[in-house]
């Protein structure tokens, strides 16, 4: 019997808190491990005919200085990662626990077609390697010793013939190494809080889950096998997969998935995006990933559903998703105050918001054709109420964008065309019977009302009063089971985390904080962290209403990706709506507002900074009411403070931090409970505390 002396020696490279994490990048797989049913995670070792001694099994971080709320921070404080235990052994295995001992001095020695599943605690990324220290046995079969190597992101996917899958059928192959002799060997290239410790955790998982999603650029898109395999592809071999193109210029890009699919697609960004800037901040990465798409922009003005080299494949184009662009430019230009950007791209936004009102006709709606690829919904077509939220939305945007650059007159037909939409919509889609809007106002009349659309035309503004949001928002909320909110459009007992973002924000906006958050805690918290499928670490892209990890888009369950950037809505959500810190109009935060919405919450801090300086609020309440705000914002700005109403009359005090008298003092009445707010106008940036007293 053969048998062979290896040693794991690193097992890929990982990304501290803060420094590393906005210059993270992968490898052209990402080395991601799966939990099992106590909530770790794996890699697993195959071996083909042959014995095996590993001498360490490890991952490399520099370590970080003490940081608020480290408890949280899931990016790894050291380079070196020693797996947490072995989670399963097969064959002739002796000592692999020893691969766990910190230190990554142990050795374990396998025998022939043996393989043993480690474990990590939670999806992690990099290159691996290993040292070989010697083969026992015959030396004339050395040649056909091999070292096997899977991965996978859910417990339920283990599997000691390769990993989980990319593409539309199958599972993916283990990555083999030929081993001949000892020896080096390596695969190829290729702050927020609250009081409520789940919530936290919910956020920093959204931070993680986006720096999973950032890679080296030229490590991009696993859909190799893109319009070959397909769902009705009979697949009885694990395939082959790579990750080796290069999607965008620069040295980081922030792509849809970890796993996959490692491209650049707009409307995931919306969601990914915001929570990257609210978190890492890292938005050089969203700017060579907007530019990446921006290229691709046609003559008509239409820009790309994904990037490349998705659409050099399936030539297919999205009306949702080329908005979504337009959206993106706008959200960097906010985020970071880069006016020689906006001004660069402002042409091709023109052009881009143009194209998109020749799909508008005589209903004031736009009409898209029918199956128009979105989020991969079904039944995209027509008068769509998503679509038109969508539009209208951007249409306000741009109105905004254009007053930043004083070009007003060559956008003067924007505002027209946004206050038809509104009221079409909201005369042709709405149900009141279902006190929701429905999918499109195709005849025989639709039972469809979708997810998408009513959280959209709540967080869009297309909703043309108070009252419908509410309802909107008390509608959607009776939809919810033990396991998220169910996206019907979705083509089957759909879960989609990306629409569920939105929805989240909807809540926020229909002055019903208390159910965002309760959607954050058991859909976010509940589910997609602390079921023992899931990674404990990264969010899934989507699964089914029964709790299932099926995702109807897709016939290949293990090909759903379980680190999926556009399901990190409640990391911005939590941060721009529940802390209530918000930029305005103005890009970087020349002007601001803080408008808090506890949701049930006790205390909540949040920050970011800009160009301008540091933002950042820290919020008290008390018997389930406002009680005080810490402001800091940068000398300079000028915002607004937002009090919620309540039923009984309170007195607002403004007082700068330093002491330097009442600078302020309102009396608010007794008023709604639900959405109202007073506001505060024209507060000078700097240091504030606002108590409100009742």
């Amino acid at each position: 019997m053969n048998r062979l002396r290896l040693s794991i020696y690193k097992l890929g490279e990982v990304f501290d808190a803060y420094s590393c994490l906005r210059h993270s990048w992968f490898p052209s797989r990402p080395f991601s491990f799966v939990r099992n049913i106590l909530g770790i995670y794996t890699a697993i070792m195959i071996l083909s005919s042959l014995s095996i001694n590993l001498l360490a099994l490890v991952v490399v971080s520099t370590k970080v200085a003490a940081v608020p709320y480290e408890e949280y921070i899931l990016t790894p404080n050291s380079r070196t990662l020693i797996p947490a235990s072995v989670y399963n052994v097969n064959g002739s295995v002796i000592s692999s626990e020893a691969l766990t001992a910190i230190g990554g001095s142990g050795s374990a020695s396998f025998g022939p077609s043996s393989a043993v599943t480690y474990d990590f605690e939670k999806n992690i990324a990099g290159i691996v390697s290993f040292n070989v220290g010697s083969i026992d046995g015959d030396g004339d079969k050395d040649a056909d010793q091999f070292i096997g190597i899977g991965f996978t992101e859910s417990s339920l996917w283990i599997n000691e013939n390769g990993c989980d899958a990319t593409a539309d059928a199958g599972i993916d192959e283990a990555l083999w190494f030929p081993v001949t002799s000892g020896g080096y060997y390596k695969s190829r290239d290729t702050a927020s809080t609250s009081n409520d410790d789940q919530v936290n955790r919910v956020w920093y998982a959204g931070a993680y889950t986006n720096d999973m999603c950032t890679i080296d650029p030229t490590a991009g898109n696993s859909l190799v096998h893109l319009g070959v395999i397909t769902s009705n592809s009979t697949i009885t071999e694990p395939v082959t997969w790579w990750n080796n193109f290069t999607v965008a210029n620069g040295t980081s890009v922030l792509t849809d998935g970890a796993k996959r699919d490692r491209l650049v697609w707009p409307g995931d960004i919306a969601i990914s995006g915001p929570s990257v800037f609210v978190s890492t901040n890292d938005m050089i990465t969203i700017k060579n990933s907007l530019d990446s798409l921006l290229v691709l922009q046609n003559s008509s003005g239409a820009l790309p559903y994904a990037g490349i080299p998705f659409t050099t494949v399936l030539n297919t184009w999205s009306f949702t998703y080329h908005l979504h662009s337009l959206i993106d430019i706008h959200d960097y230009y906010l985020f970071t105050g880069d006016l020689e950007y906006l001004q660069q791209h402002w042409g091709q936004f023109k052009l881009g918001m143009n194209f998109s009102l020749g799909f508008i006709d005589e209903t004031k709606m736009a009409n898209l054709p029918k199956d128009n690829p979105d989020w991969l919904r079904v039944g995209m077509g027509g008068h769509n109420i998503e679509a038109n939220s969508i539009l209208y939305y951007t249409l306000n945007l741009g109105t905004k964008l254009s007053k930043v650059l004083n070009d007003s007159a060559a956008t003067a037909s924007w505002p027209g065309y946004a206050s038809g939409i509104k009221t079409a919509a909201n005369t042709n889609l709405w149900d009141d019977t279902a006190r929701l809007y429905r999918d499109n106002d195709s005849l025989p009349l639709t039972t469809l009302h979708p997810q998408d659309g009513n959280a959209w035309a709540i967080f869009s503004g297309l909703v043309n009063s108070p009252s419908r949001a509410i309802q909107v928002s008390d509608s959607l909320a009776a939809r919810w089971n033990q396991y998220g909110a169910p996206a019907p459009e979705g083509g089957g007992n759909v879960v989609s985390p990306f629409v569920s973002g939105f929805e989240i924000q909807a809540h926020y906006l229909a002055g019903r904080a208390d159910r965002a958050v309760e959607m954050i805690k058991f859909m976010w918290g509940d589910f997609m962290l602390d079921d023992p499928r899931m990674t404990n670490s990264t969010f899934i892209e989507g699964y089914s209403t029964d709790g299932t990890l099926h995702y109807a888009p897709y016939a290949n369950d293990p090909r759903v990706s379980h680190a999926h950037g556009w399901s990190t809505g409640p990391t911005s959500a939590l941060t721009f709506h529940g802390a209530g810190l918000l930029m305005v109009t103005s890009g970087a935060g020349k002007t601001w507002s803080v408008a808090p919405n506890l949701g049930g919450l006790t205390d909540v801090e949040a920050g970011f900074e800009t160009s301008l300086g540091s933002y950042a609020v820290k919020i008290i309440g008390e018997s389930g009411r406002l009680a005080s705000i810490d402001i800091t914002t940068p000398a300079g700005t000028t915002g607004s403070i937002s009090v919620p109403y309540t039923n009984q009359t309170a007195m607002v005090s403004i007082q700068r931090k330093n002491g330097a008298g009442v600078s302020l003092t309102h009396q608010i009445p007794a008023g709604n409970l639900t959405n109202e707010k007073y506001i505060i106008e024209g507060v000078a940036g700097g240091n504030w505390t606002v108590t409100i007293t009742y």
